[in-house]
C-alpha cells in the first residue's frame, strides 16, 4: 500500500487527500505516528533554543523537556499547545510500540535487532511517561513554577531510591542513558540516515548532516545524565541525579562553558529538525502492521 513518504515528487496535502480516501485507516494511523514525530523535534528544538539562549544570557538556565512545557505554559494558547505536543508524544509511544513489539521497521530476530528493538521499548515507555507528565501538568498548571527540571529529577530518583533495590535500578537506568548516549554518538559514523527515508535527491544531500549533528548534540548531553544517575545509583544519594537541563548547565559551569554549550545546543536543534524531517519522509509500514 502507497504510504506518505513513498512519493516525495508529489505534495504532502495532495498525497494524505488520496491516501485518506483510499486507506482511511492506515492513512490516520500513520499520521499519528508522524505527529509523534513532530512533538518529538519540537520539544528537542525548544530544549536546543533555549540552551542557547542560556549561554547567551538571555535566559536564567538551560532547561530539559519538562522545563520547556514550563516556557510553553506561558505562552498565549500555551495549553492547547501541551494538549498538541501530549498527544503527539502518546502517538510517538505507540509507534515504539509498533517498532519494538510487531517490528514495524522488519528488523528481524538477530542479535543486534532485539537489542534495537528493546531500546525501542524503553523509548516508547519514556515518551509515554514524559506524555502523561504533560496531561499531569495541565492539570496543576499553577504548580508549573514551584519546583524546577533539576528538582523534579531528584525527586523521582529519591522515591525510587526508597523502594527495595531501589538503587540497582537507579543505577541501571543510568547505564541504559550512559548506553543510549555512546550509541547516539556511534550512530554519527555508522549510520545511513537516508536508509528510512523516502525524499528527493536534493533533501538526501543534506539530511544526513542535520541526523549526524543531532544525533552527536544528543549523545553528548546524554553522557553527563547517565552518569550523575548511575553515581545517584551506586551512592543512594539522589542528590547526585540530573536532568537534560541540569546536565546543560553543568557544561555551561565548565571552562569555555558557554561555547560547549551552544554547540551541544545547536546539535540538539539538529535532532529536533531531523525529527521533522522524519516525520514527513520516514518510511513507515504502518498499514501492514496493524492490518
Amino acid at each position: 500500500m502507497p504510504t506518505f513518504a513513498t512519493e516525495p515528487s508529489a505534495s504532502a496535502f495532495v498525497q494524505v487527500r488520496s491516501w485518506l480516501t483510499t486507506a482511511p485507516l492506515g492513512a490516520l494511523a500513520e499520521l499519528a505516528c508522524r505527529a509523534g514525530y513532530l512533538a518529538r523535534g519540537f520539544i528537542y528544538l525548544s530544549i536546543g533554543a533555549m540552551a542557547v539562549a542560556a549561554a547567551l544570557d538571555l535566559t536564567p538556565k538551560a532547561e530539559g523537556s519538562r522545563g520547556v512545557l514550563e516556557t510553553w505554559a506561558n505562552w498565549p494558547f500555551g495549553v492547547l499547545l501541551l494538549w498538541l505536543i501530549g498527544l503527539g508524544l502518546y502517538a510517538f509511544a505507540g509507534w515504539r510500540l509498533l517498532q519494538s513489539v510487531f517490528d514495524a521497521d522488519r528488523q528481524g530476530a538477530s542479535l543486534k535487532a532485539i537489542g534495537s528493538r528493546a531500546g525501542q521499548a524503553i523509548s516508547g515507555v519514556v515518551y509515554g511517561a514524559l506524555g502523561i507528565s504533560v496531561f499531569g501538568l495541565i492539570d496543576t498548571l499553577a504548580g508549573f513554577t514551584e519546583t524546577d527540571d533539576q528538582a523534579r529529577t531528584r525527586q523521582t530518583v529519591a522515591k525510587v531510591l526508597d523502594l527495595p533495590g531501589g538503587e540497582l535500578l537507579i543505577a541501571a537506568a543510568g547505564l541504559f542513558i550512559l548506553g543510549a548516549g555512546v550509541g547516539n554518538i556511534i550512530q554519527v559514523f555508522g549510520r545511513d540516515f537516508c536508509k528510512r527515508l523516502a525524499c528527493e535527491e536534493a533533501v538526501r544531500k543534506w539530511a544526513p548532516w542535520v541526523g549526524r549533528a543531532g544525533y552527536l548534540g544528543r549523545g553528548v548531553a546524554f553522557l553527563p545524565v547517565g552518569g550523575l544517575m548511575l553515581m545517584a545509583g551506586l551512592k543512594a544519594r539522589s542528590g547526585e541525579a540530573t536532568g537534560m537541563g541540569g546536565a546543560l548547565q553543568m557544561m555551561e559551569a565548565q571552562p569555555f562553558g558557554d561555547a560547549l554549550l551552544i554547540l551541544v545546543a545547536i546539535g540538539l536543534i539538529a535532532f529536533g529538525v531531523f525529527a521533522l524531517i522524519e516525520a514527513r519522509y520516514r518510511r513507515m509500514a504502518v498499514e501492514e502492521v496493524i492490518g
